[in-house]
């Protein structure tokens, strides 16, 4: 084997070592792994331009692994959009994968490797945020089973991700005897911080408010079918009538069957099931030809009291960015509304009386942890509704809860998710289920609502504690004396 050869190889290597990390594998090593290898790799690039192809490499080999998904939303009308899944496949790898060539380019272009421990999770935050952003799949959530990830309280995702990269490559980019304790010290550190804040943990109150959380069990291709809909709309109902009677109902994202606006007999059905007990469901509505995927607090009067539109829409899939050119391409959204969803004003908060006021979050909305902030208040909890359908039957699933469990966690907020496939869960505030419905499975959980902390560091100041602390170690790294051994 050549040696460009072999050396594409390992990148191939590092890119899959960083996937095994995510869920549903969670092999937390293997982010250690990853940086450690891809480190070594770009030391051994001869030029920046084949640094950037180190990087690229890397990254696409990630994210075409543990973005794997991305395909399944069309396959559901596989006549229809079908030919779109191979191409949506490799646009998104390569495209995102240019995020990881960035910093590794320019860390050649400076000469000095230790630079990638700035502009790499720079180029994760622009990732989070730009061209509306996808943070889904940051390196921090590897650790989402072990005390480290609490860490995330503090300084959030991204700030994690940086230290995870720093300490993991002490071995390499200083000398390997001394990188290698300091590492193990760092990471113990981080493990017992993390720790105490697990061991403080308070407990459920007795008299905590119970939240059923309903799980229907539509597969996509069965959802909007007039022979099947009607049987998760039951299953939702009886759900809904079952006794003890819980304080709040959940149903999850777009599970009224029929548009809100023709809704009267299924609001009254849900009403009497519910015996007098709230309900939040997830509903399509619209206002002329503007459609809204929203999310409905039904009083226990059977009247609608607060409508939440989702603002943070899913482009491809609720709308058609550059719609004029690419429908000319014969591309279309994948939702089956006319012209896809309009988006909702923002984040805002649902007051829910006795239970306090709630965030909700559609779907995709969970991944972004800088717009958890973006309310005005703090909330006594997060909601999450989704249709996980649309992501299959594995890893999809799986990562998304993932990130939902993270959002507990740096917010300190517990969070109640229902989702229409699974997996539906209460997460307390240090992201730990408590209890759950697995995937592929119909039923509902009754779950006493766990407290909340005290506002965290990285509510109150997001990202920009960790964004600070990468200016300051970039220019640390690009100063002419060696802070670093290279």
């Amino acid at each position: 084997m050549t040696p460009k050869r072999q050396h594409f190889v390992l990148c191939i290597l590092a890119g899959l070592c960083f996937a095994a990390a995510q869920a549903p594998l969670s092999l937390w090593p293997f982010v250690v792994a990853g940086f450690v290898l891809s480190v070594w790799l770009l030391k051994s690039s001869d030029c920046p331009r084949r640094a950037g192809w180190t990087g690229w490499s890397i990254g696409a080999s990630y994210f075409a692994a543990s973005l794997l998904w991305i395909v399944e939303p069309f396959w559901v009308d596989i006549a229809l959009t079908g030919w779109m899944a191979p191409f949506a496949l490799i646009g998104m790898g390569g495209g995102l994968a240019l995020f990881w060539a960035a910093p590794f380019w320019l860390a050649a272009r400076f000469g000095k490797p230790a630079t990638l421990l700035a502009l790499w999770p720079l180029a994760e935050y622009a990732r989070s945020t730009m061209f509306t952003g996808f943070p889904w799949g940051l390196n921090a959530y590897a650790w989402i089973d072990t005390p480290i990830a609490q860490i995330a309280a503090w300084v959030g995702p991204h700030g994690l991700g940086a230290l995870t990269l720093t300490l993991a490559t002490l071995p390499v980019l200083w000398c390997t005897r001394k990188g290698t304790a300091l590492a193990g010290f760092g990471f113990a550190l981080l493990a017992s911080l993390g720790l105490a804040r697990l061991l403080s943990a308070p407990e459920i109150a007795q008299d905590a408010p119970t939240i059923r959380l309903i799980q229907p069990n539509a597969p996509q291709h069965q959802k909007w079918d007039p022979a099947f809909a009607p049987i998760f709309f039951t299953r939702l109902i009886d759900a809904s009538k079952a006794v003890p009677k819980p304080d709040l109902i959940i149903w999850p994202e777009t599970s009224l069957p029929t548009w809100l606006n023709n809704a009267e007999h299924a609001l009254s059905a849900i009403s009497t099931a519910a015996h007098d007990t709230p309900v939040l469901f997830g509903a399509q509505r619209h206002e002329g030809l503007r459609a809204y995927n929203s999310l409905v607090h039904l009083d226990g009067s059977g009247d609608i009291q607060h409508i939440y539109d989702k603002h943070h829409l899913v482009p491809f899939g609720e709308y058609l960015p550059l719609e004029a050119l690419l429908s000319r391409l014969g591309m279309s959204t994948l939702t089956e509304t006319f012209g896809g969803f309009t988006a909702g004003m923002g984040p805002e908060l649902i007051d829910l009386g006795p239970l306090g006021k709630a965030l909700p979050l559609i779907c995709y909305e969970a991944v972004f942890p800088h717009q958890m902030n973006s309310s005005e208040g703090r909330p006594r909890f997060l909601l999450h509704v989704t249709n996980d359908a649309w992501f299959g039957t594995w890893s999809g699933p799986q990562q998304h809860l993932v990130q939902a469990r993270f959002r507990a966690i740096e917010q300190g907020l517990p969070l109640v998710r229902s989702a229409n496939t699974g997996i539906s869960a209460s997460i307390d505030a240090h992201g730990r289920i408590l209890q759950s419905l697995p995937l592929g499975t119909d039923g509902y959980i009754n779950t006493a609502l766990p407290p909340k902390l005290e506002r965290t560091l990285y509510a109150r100041f997001g990202d920009n504690l960790a964004l600070l602390a990468l200016l300051f170690l970039l220019c640390a790294t690009l100063l002419p004396y060696p802070s670093v051994k290279e």
